[in-house]
């Protein structure tokens, strides 16, 4: 089953690429006594993720945080080396929190998983914005197939 509003969310561990080399954070790390805007995608470089998804966030990082938002994080079930390149391309900086689901077992814990091997992709995650405060999911936004609406980051900013 899907998260769904009220609900605790599940405890993982991700793998982060910093300044001080690649790491493991937990989602306790992540999202324990804080407010967090996690935004997941199917792939990084994908060409919707990469022109639409992670620029939006991107650019409204400031205005989200600005909501009161602790942290921005962008999610793919890719592995950590892919995502240090993408946030580097994306010129990320520190305005979003590059997450690895390597083997997509967080997007199966939130029940967010989708298969994608019709598109020789594997099974990923599904395209979807989480709205978490201190652990608890407060908003949920998950696309249908094909969509890019309400996972957006104007539409979670409308939402915050």
């Amino acid at each position: 089953m899907a998260i769904q509003v009220g609900d605790k969310i599940p405890e993982a561990t991700l793998k982060r690429a910093g300044s001080d080399g690649i790491s493991d954070i937990t989602t306790t790390e992540i999202f324990s006594g804080k407010k967090v805007v996690l935004f997941a995608v199917p792939g990084a470089f994908t060409p919707l993720c990469s022109a639409q998804h992670l620029p939006g966030y991107i650019a409204k990082a400031a205005a989200i945080k600005a909501k009161g938002v602790d942290t921005v994080a962008c999610m793919a079930v890719n592995d950590v080396f892919v995502m240090k390149a993408w946030a580097k391309a994306s010129a990320v900086d520190d305005k979003v929190l590059m997450l690895a689901d390597g083997n997509g077992d967080y997007a199966k814990a939130l029940g967010l998983e989708m298969d994608a091997t019709g598109f020789g992709m594997g099974i990923r995650g599904k395209r979807f914005a989480l709205v978490v405060k201190d652990g608890v999911a407060t908003g949920v936004f998950v696309e249908g197939p094909g969509e890019f609406k309400v996972s957006s980051a104007e539409h979670v900013l409308s939402q915050l």
